[in-house]
């Protein structure tokens, strides 16, 4: 709240500063709003802003604003220790992160997730799951609607489904979800994170204000992973990724897979969560995503049979590994989201072969070698592109042929020159799309329109992927 006439300043402007400042400015705050880039540059929600009596500072961070702020509130782009914000710590100003600002306004129960990987594909289902279940169900934050823009008339029945990222775990402080899901941790964002630690430690403040009532549920796989949960208070649930463990056998709290059924155990109890033959997703890891959900849903109320019903009618997500055509018996899939190396590996691994590859953009750390020993296996050819292309020519070329290529355009072109009936080509960049796209979505539309363009050129266009995803 704003204090002795001092605004609440929020600190850039993209979807979650705009949705924070409109709800600021909605309770009757004072409000100023900041950004470094000029307005011809803003959405035009932003700039609209304006009209809602929102003061405007744009084209740079004025240090008196942020050290006569009452409250900063910050998106989740802006870096955490950016000078503005280094500003107003030293004059005693708290400084929060959007989700936080949320929180502190919701009513009802909270369900988030984070991990490097898998956090919107594992959101969403996890929102099926619960909006099935029936109610008052709202899903958001690092997917679809800001966090911030979900919380008016929410009351002590409302559940939140949370998608959260590194950089909005940075900014909370009482942030309290009943269930919190870990999915995986690899380097990642270190491009915005001083180390791995640093970015490992901001994943696992989504365990810090959990008490002994709250649930953890973690990848049971990933050691680093169950290491940071279990320094939380909350109940640790781990979740076995491939089929049931001997270690899980007995176990009070578990969920895995065993006898083509997603199992969850508790108290030693163990019930069905959803059979193997409902899933309707390709890949090993979107079907650890999906029981990572289902576990969640469970522990919010969710019944058996209303998950059941919506891991049937999920499709998945766009730009997740999402099936885009075939042409000339060649399948085309678009992973674009699968922005690191870790996830452009597991995206590999949901395909048989032969593979053809495309891989680039900026690069944002890992080391692509990794992806070596499966391109040796299934690869047919990498098509590089973007500002990483000659680091992946350097780390891959030992292991399959690797073509540069100049643009999207051209190594789907390509691709599809060296393809054969059968094959796959497969867009899994390993990389952001700040190079040459908007993002990670602009890149999986331009990738789709292409693929599309060459449907109808070759007489192929209208059709499904040869198999069933």
């Amino acid at each position: 709240m704003a204090v002795e006439g001092k605004p609440i300043v929020v600190v850039g402007l993209a979807r979650s500063g705009i949705a924070a400042a409109e709800f600021l400015a909605r309770r009757g705050e004072a409000v100023v709003a900041t950004d470094l880039r000029e307005a011809g540059q803003l959405p035009a929600e932003a700039v609209r802003l304006a009209a809602r009596g929102v003061r405007l500072e744009l084209g740079g961070h004025h240090p008196e604003t942020f050290a006569g702020a009452a409250q900063v509130v910050v998106s989740p782009g802006v870096p955490w220790e950016a000078s503005a914000l280094r500003t107003a710590r030293a004059a005693g100003v708290p400084v929060i992160g959007e989700v936080e600002l949320a929180f502190r306004h919701l009513q009802g129960r909270v369900a988030a997730v984070t991990g490097t990987k898998g956090k919107s594909t594992t959101t969403a289902a996890l929102g099926a799951m619960l909006k099935e279940a029936g109610g008052d169900v709202r899903v958001g934050g690092n997917i679809g609607e800001a966090l911030i823009g979900l919380v008016e008339g929410s009351t002590a029945d409302t559940v939140f489904a949370v998608e959260v990222s590194s950089f909005q775990l940075e900014g909370v402080e009482s942030f309290r979800p009943r269930v919190a899901v870990f999915l995986n941790i690899s380097p990642d964002h270190l491009d915005r994170h001083p180390s791995f630690e640093a970015y490992a430690e901001a994943k696992a403040r989504i365990f810090a204000k959990q008490t002994a009532e709250d649930w953890a549920v973690v990848n049971a796989d990933d050691a680093a992973v169950l290491g940071l949960a279990k320094k939380g208070r909350a109940r640790v649930l781990p979740f076995h990724p491939r089929n049931e463990p001997a270690s899980a056998v007995g176990r009070p709290d578990a969920a895995f897979f065993a006898g083509g059924e997603a199992r969850l155990a508790r108290g030693g109890v163990a019930e069905t969560l959803f059979p193997r033959s409902a899933v309707r997703l390709r890949g090993a890891h979107l079907m650890a995503d999906l029981l990572a959900a289902a576990a969640a849903a469970r522990l919010m109320g969710a019944s058996p049979e209303a998950i059941t019903r919506a891991v049937t009618g999920f499709l998945g997500l766009e730009h997740v590994l999402e099936p885009v055509a075939t042409v000339r018996g060649v399948d085309f899939f678009n992973d674009s989201k699968a922005t690191n190396v870790d996830a452009a590996r597991r995206s590999l691994e949901a395909f048989s072969g032969p593979v053809l590859m495309i891989l680039g953009g900026r690069y944002k750390g890992g080391d692509f070698a990794e992806l070596g020993p499966g391109l040796r296996e299934r690869g047919k050819r990498v098509l590089a592109i973007g500002e990483a292309r000659e680091r992946i020519v350097s780390a891959l070329g030992g292991s399959v042929p690797v073509v540069p290529c100049a643009s999207l355009v051209e190594a789907v072109e390509l691709a599809f020159r060296a393809a054969r009936p059968g094959d796959t080509v497969l867009l899994a960049p390993a990389c952001s799309s700040f190079d040459m796209f908007t993002d990670y979505a602009d890149r999986g539309r331009q990738f789709k329109e292409e693929v599309g363009r060459l449907a109808a050129r070759e007489g192929a266009g209208g059709r499904g992927p040869s198999e069933d995803g």
